[in-house]
């Protein structure tokens, strides 16, 4: 398994990896922002949710008309006007006087083009690193993710305190537009890794083939469905705690860190292929404690042990990547992303909604406990699967495209 060191010493990694976390950190104080500003004027925790991950929602009609694109568009030229899109509608969105429902819109649409953004970067990143380097590579990338998360939610929580939700979201804007150039600058021109032009016809077929393997679409549903479901607990913490979301947000992102960390460096792989249903479990029970309704200490120690169970998609990301020909790795890892995060809007919004009528903390739970059943449901379901790689005895399995460089 390549080291974090030497990732840093391959071409292309460290833009793209710096590039990302500009936008992460973008993102993190932009959601923040955006959710309190929402709050504080109708005082609605599911608008509140919605305003945050919304923009979750529209991945689904992504990943049906627009996922082609992944493997069929320049990546240095997708992924630097993704970025700049988000740092116009994100200055958008700081304009005073807009109502709810044109934020909402925004956020709707910003989610329509971060769907084909996800696919095109993965996919990148495959074909960047070698078939050992990529499980350490997203291992890296999701610790950078948490980090920058801490940093942003601790950061924008004390922003917000003197600062107007609007500057924020103006320095979110400056974020994403210093992530667009850092991409466009560091990047080096590719081609497409695969010829033809994006269209919804070849996203649909493509999707088809994806899931027509059951191996891959029980993997498919244990990336989308238990993370989904907590992260409609998370969608609540603004409602939960309005003086402290920040605090949960930071907490949250600090476990979600240790489980990369361990799952990604410190697990042998032999280990590692058996983790996924008790990390999904691990990231599911702790939430059912605020049935109680516990004091904010308490929900600090449950929101952070709980994300440490995001490390079970490490597990699963590495499972598809050996069900999936090659030259579709962005496409499948586009389809993960698009679907984990559709299915986040959908809880954010069934949890806000729940919310609404109970309690944060009562939706808290319920989403808990769903998530937690899933998670035993696909378990069971998948006991008497194979252990190896799908089989594709229609569909071969074509060289990487460094196999055909010369460079595998």
């Amino acid at each position: 398994m390549s080291s974090y060191r030497s990732l840093f010493r391959t071409p292309e990694f460290t833009p793209l990896f710096l590039g990302s976390a500009a936008q992460t950190a973008a993102q993190t104080l932009g959601g923040l922002a955006l959710g309190t500003l929402v709050y504080r004027a109708t005082g609605s925790p599911l608008l509140a949710a919605v305003s945050m991950f919304g923009s979750s929602l529209a991945q689904v009609l992504g990943a049906t008309v627009l996922l082609s694109g992944a493997d069929r568009l320049p990546p240095r030229t997708a992924l630097s006007f993704i970025a700049l899109t988000f740092a116009a509608g994100t200055a958008l969105q700081a304009l005073p006087g807009l109502p709810t429902g044109v934020l909402v819109l925004i956020v709707l649409l910003l989610g329509l083009v971060a769907s084909l953004g996800v696919g095109v970067r993965w996919g990148l990143l495959n074909e960047i690193l070698t078939k050992d380097g990529y499980l350490p590579g997203r291992s890296l990338f999701n610790m950078m993710s948490g980090l920058t998360q801490i940093t942003g939610y601790v950061t924008g929580g004390a922003l917000l305190t003197a600062l107007s939700p609007r500057v924020c979201l103006l320095a979110a804007a400056a974020l994403y537009l210093s992530a667009a150039l850092l991409l466009r600058l560091g990047l080096t021109p590719r081609p497409p890794r695969v010829g033809g032009r994006p269209s919804p016809a070849v996203t649909w077929r493509t999707n088809a083939r994806l899931w027509a393997d059951r191996s891959r679409r029980l993997t498919y549903l244990g990336l989308w469905v238990p993370n989904g479901l907590v992260v409609g607990c998370e969608s609540l913490y603004v409602s939960y705690a309005p003086g402290a979301a920040g605090t949960l947000f930071a907490c949250a992102a600090l476990g979600m860190f240790a489980g990369d960390v361990s799952v990604g460096r410190l697990i042998s792989p032999r280990v590692r292929t058996r983790l996924a249903t008790p990390l999904l479990l691990l990231l599911a029970v702790p939430y059912l404690l605020f049935a109680a309704h516990p004091p904010l200490p308490v929900a600090v120690v449950c929101v952070t042990l709980a994300s440490v169970g995001f490390g079970a998609s490490l597990v699963q990301q590495e499972r598809l990547m050996s069900l999936t020909p090659d030259e579709l790795a962005g496409h499948a890892l586009g389809l993960h992303s698009a679907g984990m995060l559709t299915l986040q809007g959908v809880s954010a919004t069934l949890a806000g909604t729940v919310a609404q009528l109970t309690s944060p903390a009562t939706a808290m739970t319920v989403m808990a406990a769903a998530s937690a059943t899933v998670t035993l449901t696909l378990a069971t379901a998948g006991r008497n699967l194979p252990a190896g790689a799908a089989r594709e005895a229609a569909w071969p399995r074509a060289r990487s495209a460094r196999e055909r460089r010369g460079q595998g």
